[in-house]
């Protein structure tokens, strides 16, 4: 009924023992329906098990005594899609603020469609039909917030999701993980947006059986994050309802699992290998030197513009050719030259490491109170329209004023180019090479090298003037500037080129005297 009906369908958990009713109301939560299960008021279940376990798993939208259930419906049912979406904007704004508020999570660079569709669902939870109303409901009851941050972190999981894409992974990357690896050694793999713990365990069962075939295997640490402390609660447990690994085999079902009062419980060997905490992708700095990164499902919800953040965060965390695990939806095509296709259809990439890593956006990470130092909700609007103002502007006079440069690391490897670099540089013969002083035209590689050297001994920025470089076959006078650029613990140096002009005749003389 749940994948049929979709958000047309209801559930109800009365009196009765087990789980499987949870099970149920869980489909129907997914597939965006309503889940009501029975509670006490002038009466109560007979047997609370069923409707007790629903509830401690998160997925009920109302806990009512069984009197009062068939009004709700009804008051449900009448409402549905009569939606007043006049002063949107405003009640959107203030909807962004109190979940920021209270739950400390930016939903602004949610899906915009995704994100209504879930406040329109709570909506019809509560028989409210103005967005403006609704808004007042949350400043009102705290309780509510909570319902709707809940209801926008719903996502789809089971163990082993998309049977081919495990098997891809099982084949194409478990076994690469191990290479080269000892008892010494550790392979790292981060489950980000784990949900309710199927797919870290999912992962986990393909990691356990390949240490089992292993005769000096490396010591394995799965980290699985999600802002969900419900979900990740039920993950800890470790429990599941029967039909809930349903795609695991038997032959695993066997050895991973312990069966108890008709549910299966994972084996504390698969607990212990897995960490779950709080974190947050778009919040909270990445795990490093990954081997492994799965995040399925959870890009689809975020805006291109935070996608464009999250990835290179990625390629950032994995080691060198570390792996990276999307959802059967997701892509990294506009970052290709970040991460390499492994197994398209299956949607594994492998880091490409050919590429200087792009620096973390720090700002992203600052603590809120720091990040809202600048004043309130209102004045902070204003000048991040005021921030985004400037930056067009001084991009536009870096484009049409600012002399050509490029970063570098501190070995000498470029990071960044600006336009025009061509003049200044030519890539060096044989193969591909990103050293900075290998790819200098003829004339400027000794002082490069000479002010490159002496800017990182002594800290300082370092000039040389007056280079004769060869350019396009003429002799051409260039100024260079090193800067070193320290963030942290990391040092990159800024080299920025200036071109003086043609070198006349009488320059030449001058110099060869």
């Amino acid at each position: 009924m749940a994948e049929d009906q979709a958000e047309h369908a209801i559930g109800i958990v009365l009196s009765g023992g087990g789980h499987d009713g949870t099970l149920g109301l869980k489909a129907i939560k997914e597939n965006g329906g309503l889940t009501i299960a029975q509670g006490t008021n002038v009466t109560r279940p007979r047997f609370a098990e069923m409707p007790s376990s629903a509830v401690a798993a998160g997925i009920v939208d109302l806990e009512l005594p069984v009197e009062t259930i068939p009004e709700r419906i009804i008051g449900y049912v009448r409402n549905w899609g009569a939606f007043d979406t006049e002063h949107r904007g405003n009640a959107l704004t203030t909807i962004f603020n109190l979940l920021r508020t209270r739950t400390g999570h930016d939903f602004r660079e949610y899906k915009e469609r995704t994100f209504q569709r879930r406040v329109q669902r709570r909506m019809q939870v509560v028989q409210t039909t103005k967005l403006e109303d609704y808004a007042e409901r949350l400043q009102r009851e705290p309780d509510e917030v909570s319902a709707l941050f809940r209801d926008l972190l719903i996502g789809v999981t089971d163990f082993f999701r998309d049977t081919t894409a495990y098997q891809a992974l099982e084949t194409l990357v478990i076994p690469k993980l191990f290479e080269g690896k000892g008892a010494d050694d550790e392979v790292r793999v981060w489950i980000a947006g784990c949900s309710t713990g199927e797919e870290a365990y999912s992962i986990a069962i393909l990691l356990r059986e390949h240490i089992e075939r292993s005769l000096s295997p490396p010591k394995v640490q799965v980290f699985a994050t999600d802002i969900d402390e419900i979900g990740m609660g039920v993950a800890r447990a470790a429990q599941y309802p029967a039909s809930v690994v349903k795609e695991v085999s038997p032959e695993r079902l066997r050895r991973f699992f312990v069966h108890e009062a008709g549910t299966y419980r994972v084996v504390k060997e698969l607990r212990d290998m897995c960490i779950f905490s709080a974190h947050s992708v778009i919040r909270d700095p990445p795990f490093s030197r990954l081997d492994l990164i799965s995040c399925r499902n959870l890009l689809i919800y975020l805006k291109p513009s935070l996608q464009a953040q999250i990835i290179p965060l990625f390629h950032y965390a994995l080691r060198p050719s570390g792996y990276l695990f999307l959802g059967s939806s997701e892509n990294v095509s506009r970052h290709s030259e970040l991460f390499t296709s492994l197994d398209r259809k299956n949607r594994i990439f492998r880091r490409r490491d050919l590429v200087a890593r792009p620096p973390l956006p720090l700002q992203q990470f600052l603590p809120q109170a720091r990040r809202e130092a600048a004043g309130s909700e209102e004045n902070q609007s204003g000048l991040l329209q005021r921030s985004d103002t400037l930056r067009r502007a001084a991009n536009t006079i870096v484009e049409h004023f600012a002399p050509t440069y490029v970063i570098v690391d501190e070995t000498g490897q470029t990071l960044y180019f600006s336009s025009g670099t061509g003049k200044y540089l030519q890539p060096a013969a044989g193969p591909p090479n990103r050293d900075i002083v290998a790819m200098a035209r003829p004339g400027l590689r000794a002082d490069l090298r000479t002010a490159l050297h002496r800017a990182k001994e002594t800290g300082q920025r370092v000039l040389r003037d007056r280079i004769h470089v060869q350019i396009n076959g003429g002799d051409q006078m260039v100024s260079l500037a090193v800067e070193p650029i320290i963030e942290g613990k990391e040092t990159a140096y800024g080299i920025v080129f200036t071109d003086r002009g043609p070198v006349s005749a009488q320059a030449e003389t001058g110099d060869r005297s």
